[in-house]
């Protein structure tokens, strides 16, 4: 289980995570949501290790990761999808997806079929470069190039952000498939509302760096979920 506790975040002297608690376990995704800059990309940053926390601990698999690079929290089986996706443009598919070979022991490293059969466009679009794929392309690029890596905690930030509604139910489909085999915690930055509430099992709703809101996606209020995430 990940477990977030009463973290503050500081880009200089501007707070951007304020006590911030919240926890996230395997077989289940656990959904955050929010007003744009309230805090959601800042909190899995802090949990990926892309920038240092001010307060607080995050644990992971029982140990205190809080002071752990990136790369080390890569290892111990954290993968992110960032917002904006970030494939290599200039690499082919197959290239880009071996990357997340890097955290793997030798003998791991191999793209599984199971990619392909998850995302069946890439296939026909291994020798591509990533630069040529249509957004929602390079949506599910990255998630099955962080997928190669074998995560325990997968952390999706916007998935469904400017991509065609067909891609979205695609990558719907391919979060629940993961949640069901309960292999793996999943940690979903998201502002589309029935996206989210379809897929999580524990809502957390931020605004100005706190979490206002959270629990069992069926003991919130929807309406007071939907209203605290209109601007």
């Amino acid at each position: 289980m990940l477990s977030v506790e009463n973290v503050d975040l500081h880009y200089g002297a501007a707070i951007a995570l304020r006590q911030v608690s919240l926890t996230a376990e395997v077989g289940a995704v656990t959904c955050v949501m929010g007003r744009n800059g309230v805090g959601k990309t800042s909190l899995l940053r802090a949990i990926v290790g892309a920038h240092p926390i001010t307060a607080g601990a995050i644990r992971w698999e029982g140990e205190d990761i809080s002071r752990q690079a990136i790369y080390d929290r890569a290892k111990r089986g954290i993968a992110w999808v960032p917002q904006g996706r970030d494939v290599f443009p200039l690499l082919t598919v197959k290239e880009n997806l071996e990357t997340g070979f890097a955290v793997l022991p030798r003998g791991q490293r191999k793209i599984p079929d199971e990619i392909f059969d998850l995302f069946p466009i890439l296939k026909t679009m291994t020798r591509r470069r990533g630069g040529d794929l249509s957004g929602g392309q390079q949506q599910q690029l990255a998630i099955a190039r962080a997928l190669v890596m074998k995560p325990r905690l997968l952390v999706l930030d916007e998935p469904t952000e400017g991509i065609q509604p067909s891609i979205i139910k695609d990558i719907g489909r391919v979060i629940a498939l993961l949640r069901g085999r309960g292999e793996m915690a999943i940690l979903l930055v998201e502002q589309y509302f029935d996206f989210a509430h379809e897929l999580a099992q524990t809502m957390v709703v931020m605004d100005r760096g706190d979490v206002v809101l959270s629990g069992r996606r069926e003991e919130l209020d929807e309406a007071d979920v939907r209203r605290r995430l209109s601007v």
